[in-house]
């Protein structure tokens, strides 16, 4: 058992019968009465995102996960097919368990929490930031950069991004996954 004080981005609880992780909190210590963790919870079964309040002292049941680093190997239909790179042992997850997904080329590395009790895999965290090349991009149109004005971009995996008006097919470009935007062009 955890209390409230032990609320931390990435932690899985078990609440209302289901599994959920963290993925946002925040301690408040109101002028008045007691102190309370607003949090915003996603399960890790359906992947839908609640908000909750939890007062102060709360107890809550934690789930002991394991982190395991994963390679992606290929996608069938809406599985996505992963190697274990200690192991390799290969597991097949569907397509809605996995954030940003759409961003995940063949040989990238995630990371997979995985329930200690019934060894099921949980979540799938991508890297922080990706590296993909443009294959499709409009033209940018010239005098339209009073503002910082974007296009619509498609990437190497199929996924279409926003970018910058200077952005052309065949420019490497640095995405974050959590956001799913654009950073920045890379150069070579």
């Amino acid at each position: 058992m955890a209390s409230t004080s032990d609320i931390k981005k990435g932690l899985c609880i078990k609440y209302s019968s289901d599994i959920f992780k963290v993925i946002e909190f925040l301690h408040v210590k109101p002028g008045k009465g007691p102190a309370f963790v607003r949090t915003k919870l996603k399960s890790v079964t359906t992947g839908k995102v609640i908000d909750n309040t939890f007062s102060a002292g709360h107890k809550i049941e934690d789930v002991r996960v394991e982190t395991h680093k994963f390679q992606y190997l290929y996608a069938e239909g809406d599985d996505l097919h992963f190697m274990n790179t200690e192991d390799y042992n290969q597991i097949t997850l569907h397509r809605d368990v996995v954030d940003g997904s759409e961003f995940m080329k063949e040989g990238e590395v995630v990371t997979i929490l995985i329930n200690t009790e019934d060894n099921m895999p949980l979540s799938v965290e991508m890297p922080s930031h990706v590296i993909l090349e443009v294959t499709h991009a409009e033209p940018g149109v010239k005098g339209n950069t009073a503002t910082n004005a974007t296009k619509p971009a498609t990437v190497e995996t199929g996924a279409r991004v926003n970018v910058p008006l200077f952005i052309n097919v065949g420019d490497k470009i640095k995405i974050d996954t959590e956001k799913g935007a654009y950073s920045e062009r890379i150069k070579e």
